[in-house]
């Protein structure tokens, strides 16, 4: 097959863009070739995906079986993949988002005919419309993929950290700082390797089945909060100094992480992947979290341009703690009268 990514080079794309060329198909990447070298054997188109003029000068008298856009976030990305890409590809895969799905949940487990719906996160909101704009689209041949909370070498997947700077966690696990952790620490989530999300990706491309149709690519492994810290911790080769902390005042002291933790990871979330299986038999996850987690801090380890601290997100995280931890104490006080 000839597969175009836009984007390519990103934490979940790099390993789809290593499988595809492991599997021996021809890929392209669209980018701005800013961010990383592409991998040995791809080809690059170098520009501004998100510029009309641009994206139609550089795609142009070229066709490809698969185009999978990586970086479309809002409508007005997937309308000008509608005009660039209609009549040249075979399927075109939009990478949507698990966080779409209906937060607070109406039931654990999720399928993908869950409703999307999600009033906490505008991110999600957007990959809605997203979809909306591809299912009212006449004769294109769209497959949707919807991802949820996917790491790799390069990063720590949690519900409480830094996205941008992984390693601040794995600074303070060692030192014994005390972790937030949202609520009791017994809601259940799913953590998908990038390997495995690029198996699942992969059985999905060229397949016509898929046309019309969403899926979502998880592990089925299903962790607590706190058994994902303390496997992290565990990886650190240290203890988890956990302290549950309310939702709200984890919000309350940054209102930012609203859509983060009210619309994606404090509920409990397992996910379905029969609909996926029907259609790729063979698709198993096969990285546990405690696998690659040992993986990624040893990655880390040994890089140290990725071993940034977040001295801001440290300091917010030692204030939070330490009105917990009094109230704690305060509370422990009244039991002894």
């Amino acid at each position: 097959m000839r597969v175009l990514f836009i984007g390519g080079t990103g934490l979940i794309s790099s390993a789809c863009s290593k499988a595809v060329l492991a599997g021996g198909d021809e890929l392209w990447l669209l980018n701005r070739g800013r961010h990383a070298d592409p991998p040995a054997g791809a080809k690059l188109l170098q520009g501004d995906a998100h510029d009309d003029r641009e994206l139609a000068r550089l795609v142009d008298g070229k066709d490809w079986d698969v185009v999978v856009d990586w970086v479309a976030y809002v409508p007005a990305d997937v309308a000008r993949d509608l005009g660039a890409f209609h009549g040249n590809t075979g399927q075109y895969i939009f990478i949507s988002s698990a966080s779409a799905y209906q937060k607070p949940p109406a039931h654990w487990l999720v399928t993908e005919s869950t409703p999307l719906s999600n009033p906490h996160w505008q991110y999600s909101r957007d990959k809605i419309a997203c979809e909306r704009l591809l299912e009212e689209a006449d004769d294109f041949p769209w497959t949707v993929v919807r991802p949820s909370l996917t790491y790799g070498p390069s990063q720590i997947p949690v519900c409480v950290g830094s996205w941008g700077k992984p390693y601040t966690l794995v600074e303070r696990i060692r030192r014994g700082a005390p972790i937030l952790v949202p609520g009791d620490g017994t809601a259940i989530w799913t953590i998908t390797h990038n390997t495995d999300f690029a198996s699942g990706l992969l059985g999905l491309m060229g397949r016509s089945e898929a046309l019309g149709e969403a899926f979502h690519i998880t592990s089925g492994e299903a962790l607590t909060w706190d058994q994902i810290y303390t496997l992290l911790a565990d990886a650190c080769g240290a203890r988890a100094n956990i302290l549950h902390v309310p939702t709200d005042a984890l919000i309350a002291a940054n209102p930012a992480e609203e859509g983060n933790l009210c619309g994606d990871k404090v509920h409990c979330t397992v996910f379905d992947n029969s609909k996926l299986r029907r259609l790729v038999p063979g698709f198993r996850a096969q990285v546990p979290f405690a696998k690659g987690i040992r993986e990624t801090v040893t990655w880390l380890d040994a890089h140290p341009d990725h071993q940034g601290i977040d001295e801001e997100a440290n300091s917010g995280w030692d204030r939070l703690a330490a009105i917990y931890e009094d109230a704690l104490r305060r509370a422990g006080a009244l039991s002894s009268h």
